[in-house]
């Protein structure tokens, strides 16, 4: 189908076409190749930098001939942890905000913004302080409860009225359910000093302190919502195009968006219960790869699964040494970065239907 009968059609079936992106510059294959490039070199500086900086010869050595008795191989091993927390969450991130976006065709979609995040933190509160929870397998199942939770509060507050969901009310409505349920969670944590000394190093989203305790029980539920956001770029792309075209090309859009969702649930509970609620990675990192790959859903999710992690251990590399002896969580560097880019979306939104 041609850009020309693609835009005619979907003018036909009454929904806007989607704001032009940039054509991909080169081919996408070695642009995704570059961006695994930037990865690495991001991962070996998660290793190398820090309080104790090392060369990037000696992070080698402690990789393939590990030292016991040496103090900076010791460094590196205890870095490794947090790095792959880093790549693993981060992953999570942009790949659940890219899909959040297209599930919704909603360019403001993120984790932090529609209110997922909120939820699952609210969930994991509720957790340590109902129920004791103390563990990383306890938070995650209240992440997810909490994640789906909020995903369909926020999805049926924004479909009332006569225009249905739209780009600006799920942001609005994220917003507003975001603000409520971080009330609700402060209320609880003023009134139980235990629950707040639990829970204060992780609200802010990071991924510092965490061992092999804290990230291996995350890993298969992190790899099974990928697996299954990854094999929705076809399904992706036909949502795109609208409901009553995606299904005159053959798709369920009810049983598609429900598969979706559920790849984007246990990204966003997973993540948030790993590495606490950390924002606007995927918002801007979708927005980015965009101008590489165009608007196809098949390259605008591995793009976001290399790059998303790249974005957050720099961010936490950053926050490492921007303030030493003491360390600026990744969280709050994202949010510093994704806010001003959050506004300019809003105002180049103006008159194109966001």
């Amino acid at each position: 189908m041609s850009p020309l009968t693609t835009t005619a059609a979907m003018a036909a079936a009454g929904s806007a076409p989607e704001i032009p992106v940039a054509p991909a510059r080169g081919p996408r294959a070695f642009w995704l190749l570059a961006a695994v490039v930037v990865l690495a070199l991001v991962a070996a500086a998660s290793l190398a930098i820090g309080a104790r900086g090392l060369s990037l010869g000696t992070v080698w050595q402690a990789l393939v001939q590990f030292d016991p008795a040496d103090g900076d191989h010791a460094v590196v091993h205890a870095r490794i942890p947090r790095t792959v927390l880093g790549l693993l969450a981060g992953g999570a991130l942009g790949l659940a905000g890219a899909a959040m976006q297209g599930v919704a065709r909603n360019p403001l979609a993120d984790p932090g913004i529609v209110g997922v995040n909120a939820g699952a933190a609210l969930a994991v509160v509720t957790g340590i302080y109902v129920f004791g929870v103390s563990s990383l397998t306890g938070y995650i199942w209240f992440a997810f409860i909490g994640a789906a939770g909020a995903a369909a509060v926020v999805y049926l507050i924004a479909s009332l009225g006569r225009d249905g969901a739209t780009p600006v009310k799920l942001a609005l409505a994220g917003a507003a359910l975001s603000a409520g349920l971080f009330s609700l969670m402060n209320v609880i944590l003023v009134s139980s000093q235990d629950t707040l000394d639990r829970f204060r190093f992780w609200q802010v989203g990071g991924i510092a302190g965490r061992d092999w305790s804290v990230v291996l029980p995350g890993v298969p539920f992190l790899l099974l919502g990928a697996l299954i956001v990854l094999g929705t770029g076809r399904i992706l792309n036909g949502l795109a195009l609208g409901d009553d075209l995606a299904r005159g090309l053959g798709q369920r859009v009810g049983v598609a968006r429900g598969i979706t969702a559920l790849g984007i649930v246990l990204l966003c509970g997973s993540a948030t219960a790993l590495a606490g609620p950390i924002g606007f990675i995927g918002l801007v990192i979708p927005h980015a790869v965009r101008f590489l790959t165009g608007p196809d859903y098949r390259w605008i999710l591995p793009f976001s699964l290399v790059l998303a992690p790249a974005l957050l251990l720099a961010a936490d590399v950053i926050g490492r040494v921007i303030l030493l002896p003491g360390e600026v969580p990744a969280g709050i560097l994202t949010a510093l970065l994704g806010a001003p880019v959050f506004v300019w979306l809003v105002r180049r939104g103006r008159g194109t239907g966001l």
